[in-house]
């Protein structure tokens, strides 16, 4: 498997950590180390250390680059400045997804977009067949170790390592050339598991920082954390996931993901079918299920109502730290209010589950 699939500088570090190591977007990542839901509730009580090497990363720059990305993504570019983040989407003409991104404003007319590991490669010929003149964009996503580290001990343990502020990094911000473990590297302060903490990109020794924050963060219990983990976080969360939530055939606004869809700014890809959404009654939207009955809700599993299929599930999962079976799923709009019971159909059993507000799980409560 490791001859064909791409691997992260820390392969080998995680081999020698004995994780369970497996396929994701053409890598070869960490699923688990000690177990997922040990690694879970590290990062809900205390705080774990991502390899996220495999997400995408794409720089785009030029004079035309702002321009560009306005027309190429959903949110609007103008609301950010140097050092802020954004969370976007890119769709096509129909509207559908072909990826949810962050774009990094590194300064003027230079951008980093960090999109996801299974659609790094389209998503870069996507910008490479409507690039114009003025504008450039490069593949990064091989030059550069990527790490996060989430969970509320983050700032604490990686403040140790640093002579910069991280108090002063705010949510969606940014800060470049930071030294930590003395490796020069951006760190960021988003987040896909619900709860605080940082990302890391670095050109040199992401091993160098990897062995860093564990050594500092032993005696606090900070533990590595695999990708299985990092989706039940997610999930919890209620954070989309491509190719689940979201795809190229289900628009974003079904997906309750319309406050990053800008319809004021001017034309962007999407915007006509989009609007057209907008202006009509959706015919599916996404909810959060509570199953009622013993069984837990995977994604593809049918909905029904009185016999009626109307939905699908898209994820599902045991909630460790909720103690309960939960799901997300797309259903027919006239069965979306809260409280509502349907039926998932669980290895050919109808098991009752109840539509329930989400996000499943917040921070702080």
């Amino acid at each position: 498997m490791s001859e064909t699939l791409l691997q992260s500088p820390l392969n080998q570090t995680h081999r020698n950590l004995g994780a369970k190591m497996g396929e994701f977007g053409g890598w070869e990542m960490p699923l688990e180390y000690k177990g997922v839901i040990e690694e879970h509730q590290t990062v809900r009580n205390r705080a774990g250390l991502f390899d996220i090497s495999h997400m995408g990363q794409i720089k785009v720059e030029g004079e035309k680059s702002f321009n560009f990305l306005q027309y190429m993504t959903t949110n609007d570019l103008s609301k950010i400045n140097d050092n802020q983040i954004q969370y976007t989407l890119m769709c096509n003409p129909e509207g559908g997804v072909v990826d949810d991104l962050l774009v990094y404003r590194l300064g003027q007319n230079q951008y980093q977009l960090v999109v996801n590991a299974v659609n790094t490669k389209k998503d870069y010929g996507w910008l490479k067949d409507h690039l114009v003149q003025g504008c450039r964009i490069t593949d990064q996503s091989s030059l550069v170790g990527k790490l996060a580290f989430q969970g509320p001990l983050s700032q604490e343990v990686l403040q140790s390592l640093t002579d910069c502020n991280l108090e002063d990094i705010g949510f969606f911000r940014f800060e470049d050339k930071v030294d930590i473990a003395g490796e020069p590297v951006l760190v960021s302060r988003t987040g896909y598991t619900g709860e605080d903490g940082f990302e890391i990109y670095s050109e040199g020794s992401i091993k160098r920082i990897w062995n860093a924050i564990l050594k500092k963060g032993k005696n606090k219990g900070v533990q590595p954390v695999g990708l299985g983990a990092r989706n039940t976080l997610r999930f919890e969360a209620c954070l989309s996931l491509y190719g689940h939530e979201i795809d190229e055939n289900r628009n974003p606004l079904a997906a309750g993901l319309g406050r990053f869809v800008v319809l004021k700014k001017q034309d962007f890809i999407g915007k006509e079918a989009l609007q057209e959404i907008n202006d009509s009654d959706l015919s599916e939207v996404l909810v959060g299920l509570e199953m009622k009955d013993r069984g837990i809700p995977r994604r593809g599993y049918k909905i029904f109502k009185n016999d009626q299929k109307i939905g699908e599930i898209t994820s599902g999962s045991y909630a460790p730290t909720l103690d309960k079976n939960l799901g997300l799923g797309y259903v027919q709009s006239e069965f979306r209010e809260v409280g509502t019971v349907l039926e998932i159909e669980i290895r050919k059993r109808r098991l009752q589950a109840e539509i329930v507000n989400t996000p499943f799980y917040n921070r702080g409560n």
